[in-house]
């Protein structure tokens, strides 16, 4: 079994990255939805936060990781442009343009993936920074928690949406 140069990269940036992001998402939404004073101490607290802030934390740059790759490494062999007369199957946006039954997933699920999966990494770093700034006072305040909490099931959202694309994609024209 071996990877060319572009399906590993392809699978860094979906699977590796997504597995962590994954992960990172759970252990954040658990660490949010706990980090109550009526569950734990203020001792138990102090721990919790550690583990809040890398799960947080961890999420928002693997979410960058994850954009970036896809941006700059992976989505510009997919935009390859074919010389004249090429196999469009070597060039996956060509192929899916040049098939009526497969645009679409140009047309809409590349253009999700293109700019709105940006949205990911850009709330999760701004819940990372909230738990970051208030520390143990966001035990205090349930507004600022769930508006962490919504915003980071948000920046998954956008980046499970962009994942599910990216798969689909995949499938009907994959990177060689």
């Amino acid at each position: 079994m071996s990877f060319t140069d572009h399906e590993f990269w392809t699978v860094i940036h979906g699977m590796g990255f997504g597995a962590v992001f994954l992960l990172a998402y759970a252990g954040g939404l658990a660490g949010l939805w706990s980090f109550r004073t009526e569950f734990a101490t203020r001792l138990g607290l102090q721990e919790r936060l550690r583990r809040l802030m890398a799960g947080t934390w961890i999420m928002a740059a693997v979410s960058w990781l994850t954009v970036i790759s896809g941006t700059y490494k992976v989505y510009p062999w997919y935009r390859a442009k074919p010389p004249d007369g090429a196999d469009l199957t070597d060039y996956p946006r060509s192929y899916l343009l040049a098939n009526e039954n497969l645009a679409g997933w140009h047309t809409f699920g590349m253009e999700w993936k293109e700019h709105v999966a940006w949205m990911s990494p850009i709330l999760a770093t701004a819940v990372a920074f909230v738990v970051m700034r208030y520390g143990l006072r966001l035990a205090d305040n349930p507004q600022v928690r769930w508006a962490c909490i919504v915003f980071f099931t948000i920046a998954f959202l956008t980046a499970a949406v962009a994942g599910t694309f990216g798969a689909f994609i995949t499938k009907a024209a994959p990177i060689y």
